[in-house]
């Protein structure tokens, strides 16, 4: 471990001079969401993490026992499972988890395992009036009450008391269905903190997935996952967001132990390029990033950051089925408003198309993970969702810009940068002679938020 040197108040405090998101906030002409107000700017330490938190099989271990046993997390949409019979088998490491949507409609979810010789029931997704196993025929009905067997004279000891499915903890959110497989775990709602009070007026449960991108790549998971809740990296790894992108002085907040945010704000130079770039050029990226081939020009007087807004908001108007006119902000047509519900539930906030990321270690391997893109995008309340997009599967050695005819040039080069640099950390922390990592006091502080609360599952009873 690196020497720890001890701070005063100024340096504890420290963050960019530059202008902050706040400001931004006042020459908004609309009323702000209280949620975008918030800003905690909190202090948690300055101590180096130890690497083998994320190269060693025994921490891995312990965070399957620990963590993904004992937390919410995020098995499918709701979309998944409109129709009784509907099923949908969520694996996590070594668990499978078998969600079904019953006759009257309820959820329930179970372990996904035969109570007989243990094959797994259901694999995928689908749509079945029981749930039989193709080993031996055993069945139960879509409840989990044990409707028999083959040869059932054979098994006098099995009876429907005592061979029902084991049930695990499900419940749903902003339209997600979350599963829990501690029996004694805090109600999703509980366990959620602030997010629902921040993020239900924008409407999550009234959005279809169009787009879904699922990529195995040669990290730890919490690697994966730590380059999607900073901007830091963005400066060096993807240069093309400077003229947009106001990366230094992006807004790190934390509440509770489950829930931390970022805020990169839109339409504005990063402050140390600021005088590389009129807003013109930043408009220009802007439109080169999500492919347009136009290029509109500013009037007199008029910020890149007004007009990218002003082009957003007739989208998001179609897309919602309402007028958002005069009642949104800028921010929330454009910004990164980036949540991360622990362990790994990453969504963005705003009345757009928005996007959620999951990471989850690739079955038990210690050194790779699934990283999931999601675009979630509304449509009009009262009217039926239309289908998700199909799962667009991306192998180890595959970059994202194998996905470009799906998601765009402009956006799987920015996921082919970060691609590019995940497995190197890996690579790094095993190789590294200092044994751990050093994180920055502001921009990184949900990285450390992350692994505190972490710490609190791994040394819980």
């Amino acid at each position: 471990m690196s020497e720890q040197v001890e701070l005063s108040p100024e340096d504890i405090i420290a963050r960019s001079p530059s202008e902050s998101f706040q400001d931004l906030l006042k020459r908004e002409t609309v009323n702000v969401p209280d949620a975008l107000r918030e800003s905690t700017e909190t202090y948690l330490g300055s101590e180096d993490l130890a690497v083998e938190r994320y190269t060693s099989k025994d921490f891995f271990d312990l965070e399957v026992e620990k963590v993904w046993r004992k937390s919410w997390q995020i098995a499918c949409r709701e979309n998944r499972l409109r129709k009784p019979g509907d099923y949908f088998v969520y694996d996590i490491v070594n668990d499978s988890i078998l969600l079904t949507r019953t006759e009257s409609g309820a959820l329930k979810a179970f372990h996904n395992s035969c109570l007989h010789r243990g094959r797994v029931l259901k694999r995928g997704a689908g749509n079945s009036d029981n749930l039989r196993c193709p080993y031996h025929g055993w069945s139960w009905d879509l409840e989990g009450e044990f409707l028999g067997a083959p040869c059932q004279w054979d098994f006098p000891h099995v009876t429907k008391e005592n061979s029902k499915l084991h049930e695990v903890k499900v419940d749903t959110w902003g339209g997600w269905v979350f599963i829990n497989m501690d029996e004694d775990a805090p109600s999703l709602r509980e366990y959620m903190e602030v997010l629902p009070n921040h993020m239900d007026q924008w409407k999550h449960e009234q959005r279809f997935v169009s787009l879904h991108i699922e990529k195995v790549i040669a990290c730890n998971w919490k690697v994966a996952l730590e380059a999607f809740i900073e901007s830091y990296h963005a400066i060096a790894t993807h240069p093309q967001l400077m003229s947009f992108q106001g990366i230094d002085n992006s807004q790190y907040d934390i509440w509770g132990d489950h829930v931390s945010r970022t805020i990169s704000a839109y339409g504005v130079a990063n402050p140390s390029h600021a005088e590389q770039f009129t807003e013109q050029q930043s408009l220009d990226a802007m439109m080169e990033l999500i492919g347009v081939p136009d290029r509109p020009q500013l009037a007199p007087g008029q910020t890149a950051r007004e007009m990218y807004a002003a082009l957003n908001l007739p989208v998001a108007n179609e897309q919602a089925g309402e007028d958002f006119a005069g009642r949104t902000t800028m921010s929330e047509l454009m910004d990164s408003t980036l949540y991360l519900l622990f362990p790994n539930f990453a969504p963005w906030a705003g009345n757009g198309t928005v996007i959620t990321y999951r990471h989850r270690p690739n079955g038990d391997d210690v050194d790779s993970c699934i990283m999931e893109i999601f675009l979630l995008t509304r449509y009009p309340q009262g009217t039926d969702s239309p289908a998700d997009a199909p799962t667009f599967r991306l192998g180890i050695d595959q970059p994202f810009s194998e996905a470009a005819e799906v998601m765009g040039a402009g956006f799987a080069n920015v996921f082919n940068q970060d691609g590019a640099n995940l497995p190197q950390v890996q690579k790094g922390l095993k190789a590294s002679k200092k044994g751990a990592v050093t994180l920055g006091n502001y921009q990184e502080v949900r990285i450390r938020h992350f692994h505190q609360t972490l710490d609190k599952y791994l040394q819980a009873k």
